[in-house]
């Protein structure tokens, strides 16, 4: 069976020159969901698929760097030449369709059902899309915060979302095949992991992959405090 990580983007808290935000591309032979949509996420999925071909968006967190090409994304789905049969799922945290909303507002009611069915997670959210079953984890990031297990038959990818140590990101690591962390900072830090503490996390989990390197970090610092490799934009990895 084949299931893949596709990365859209890693940098944080902007965007930079074929550099986009955080996002990723969850795709078995029958079924892709984009993870998170930070800017520039959405024209770097183009080259894999188009929104309304999409089976579901899943977002970890209302923050900027991970959910601001949903904006753009409305407007493709519902004013431009895609052909969407129906709204697109979109399973993200309490009060993402009200912020979007708000953001929509200025051109008029847009109404984010429009364009998305919305489905609110909480700890232990479970949602079965396709071939893929998405399991999201509580995590700690100061405002709702999600972490996903993604299971396509007996292979697992787990994906931190933003998070600093915490019990959950443990047990979204536990047993994956591939465990996708961030690692944003060069101390320690509440509501985000060091290249140490997405190592520590990955112990249960087959291969670790670091993202999110923020500002304060080289990519070759990260990876040498983490002993694994970092993900770069449009690379994708198999799972399993």
């Amino acid at each position: 069976m084949t299931f893949t990580l596709t990365v859209l983007g890693t940098a944080t808290p902007y965007p930079r020159p074929d550099h986009a935000c955080s996002g990723y591309l969850l795709r078995t032979a029958t079924t892709s969901v984009w993870v998170d949509a930070g800017p520039g996420t959405l024209a770097n999925l183009q080259r894999h698929a188009t929104p309304d071909r999409l089976d579901a968006v899943w977002i970890s967190h209302t923050h900027a760097d991970h959910a601001a090409d949903l904006l753009p994304a409305y407007y493709a789905l519902l004013h431009a030449d895609l052909r969407p049969t129906r709204p697109l799922p979109l399973y993200g945290p309490p009060g993402l369709a009200a912020r979007l909303e708000h953001f929509l507002a200025s051109t008029g009611p847009n109404p984010a059902h429009a364009a998305f069915e919305v489905h609110e997670l909480h700890d232990g959210h479970r949602a079965e899309v396709g071939d893929l079953v998405l399991t999201s984890r509580a995590v700690e990031h100061g405002l709702p915060a999600f972490g996903l297990r993604a299971t396509h038959g007996d292979r697992t990818l787990a994906y931190s979302g933003d998070t600093g140590p915490c019990r959950a990101l443990h047990d979204l690591a536990a047993g994956a095949d591939l465990f996708l962390c961030e690692a944003d900072g060069a101390e320690p830090r509440p509501d985000h992991c060091t290249p140490e503490d997405a190592a520590d996390a990955a112990r249960g989990a087959g291969r670790l992959l670091l993202t999110h390197i923020g500002h304060t970090l080289t990519e070759h610092q990260a990876v040498d405090r983490a002993g694994a490799p970092a993900a770069h934009d449009h690379e994708t990895h198999p799972v399993g």
